[in-house]
């Protein structure tokens, strides 16, 4: 393995391993605990489709007329994970992409889905992002989450979508969180079955096999730059903290919502 993904792996373990043991995995006991992480966590599965468009109209072909854009081996990884996150099947083997697939979740654990979809059609419609984070009224932590993801998308340097992609969007819930779904599923299946199978189905499709693929193509994109590789360690900082910052929120509100009740 490359020395430059070595350092960025041993350089990043302090933030991954705080939200691997974070505490908002162990406040979450009840379905309205659940629906909390869902409302907040819901935007997260949005922009990370939106980082895997960048990096596929950065790195494949998607103009015409049509001529072979980079690296094959990056080329098959950024289309394969597409067809995985866009294009799944739910439990009744419809054609999903795991964002619906999130949503349709929310409708059956009874959580809001309202802010994400005024936000979405507020987008559609053509408004910026700060009129349409003010009119869905989005979580605070949700909007600095999204708008740190657009800025590495904005930035328009593939080896910073890259870096935040293989190493600040890792599959880093811990078992016990599936195990908490689990058990919310054994006695309210009709309200969590769905969450259970996209966890499911996310596992599955996110295996290893993508991440030593993810690794090569940030190593390829940086490759001998030593600016590259520092700014690829700097953008993966910023987007672990993000992601401990809207866990930090999400937990402070279920919290709140325990000491109110």
């Amino acid at each position: 393995m490359h020395p430059n993904i070595i350092k960025i792996q041993e350089s990043i373990t302090p933030l991954k391993q705080q939200i691997i043991n974070h505490k908002v995995y162990s406040a979450i006991s009840e379905l309205e605990d659940l629906r909390v992480f869902m409302e907040h966590h819901i935007f997260a599965v949005w922009d990370f489709m939106s980082l895997l468009k960048a990096l596929q109209i950065n790195l494949t072909c998607t103009s015409l007329p049509w001529f072979p854009v980079g690296d094959p081996v990056t080329r098959q990884l950024i289309n394969e994970i597409v067809a995985g996150e866009e294009s799944d099947v739910d439990a009744d083997g419809a054609i999903k992409s795991h964002f619906e697939l999130y949503l349709d979740a929310m409708d059956q654990c009874g959580a809001n889905t309202k802010p994400i979809n005024d936000f979405l059609n507020v987008l559609k419609n053509g408004k910026s992002f700060k009129e349409a984070f003010e009119i869905a009224d989005v979580p605070t932590a949700a909007k600095d989450f999204v708008n740190a993801t657009f800025e590495t998308i904005n930035s328009g340097k593939t080896h910073l979508q890259a870096a935040s992609f293989t190493f600040g969007r890792e599959d880093l819930i811990p078992n016990m969180f599936y195990s908490m779904v689990n058990d919310l599923n054994s006695t309210q299946a009709d309200k969590v079955s769905i969450f259970k199978y996209y966890l499911e189905r996310h596992i599955e499709i996110d295996g290893d096999h993508h991440s030593h693929l993810a690794l090569s193509m940030t190593e390829k994109l940086c490759e001998k730059d030593i600016a590259f590789w520092a700014e690829a360690e700097e953008t993966t900082k910023q987007a672990l903290q993000k992601r401990i910052d809207l866990w930090d929120a999400v937990y402070a509100e279920i919290v709140k919502n325990k000491v109110e009740a």
